[in-house]
C-alpha cells in the first residue's frame, strides 16, 4: 500500500474500525480496546456473528481467536510491515478441521471451496483497508462483489 505503515496502524487498531473498512461488515462492536484483551463482535451482512479476541498486539500487527459464541475459532494472525512511505498488511487464518472429514479428508473440501472462498474474502477485507485509507470514506458494502457465506441471503 501507498501508506505509511502508521497510517494503516492507525486504522486497524481503531476500535470499530471494521464499520469503515469491512466489506462484509453489517456492525462491528467494541467490548473492550485497545491491546491484548481486547474483545469485539462481528455481524456479518449475513446475519452471522463471530467474537473476536485479541491475544498478541505490538506495533507489527496483533493475533486474535475469531468464532461464533459457542463454537469453533480459528487463528487470525494480522501482519504489518513497512516505512514512512509505505507498508504491507497480511492475514493469515489457520482454520479449524471439518468434524464431518477425518484426517486426510479435509483436504478435498479445503482445497477446493474453503481455501478459495477464504482466499477471496481476505483479499475483500485487505482491499477494504486500503479503499478506506484512499478515499477517507467507509467501503461500500459488498464492494469487491458478494460472498457466499458473509453477503446478504436473498
Amino acid at each position: 500500500m501507498n501508506f505509511s505503515k502508521d497510517e494503516v496502524w492507525d486504522v486497524i487498531t481503531t476500535p470499530n474500525y471494521l464499520n469503515e473498512t469491512h466489506p462484509f461488515c453489517k456492525v462491528n462492536n467494541v467490548i473492550s480496546w485497545p491491546g491484548v484483551g481486547s474483545k469485539d463482535t462481528l455481524e456479518y451482512l449475513s446475519g452471522l456473528t463471530f467474537e473476536r479476541e485479541f491475544t498478541h498486539w505490538d506495533e507489527n500487527g496483533y493475533d486474535l481467536i475469531i468464532g461464533t459464541a459457542n463454537g469453533r475459532k480459528s487463528k487470525v494472525r494480522w501482519r504489518l510491515f513497512g516505512n514512512d512511505e509505505e507498508s504491507e498488511l497480511s492475514i493469515q487464518v489457520n482454520t479449524y478441521p471439518l468434524k464431518n472429514f477425518p484426517g486426510p479428508l479435509y483436504v478435498i473440501p479445503f482445497v477446493f471451496q474453503i481455501n478459495p472462498q477464504l482466499s477471496n474474502y481476505l483479499d475483500s477485507v485487505l482491499g477494504g483497508i486500503e479503499y478506506f485509507l484512499i478515499n477517507n470514506s467507509p467501503v461500500p458494502r459488498n464492494h469487491f462483489g458478494t460472498h457466499k457465506w458473509f453477503s446478504e441471503i436473498n
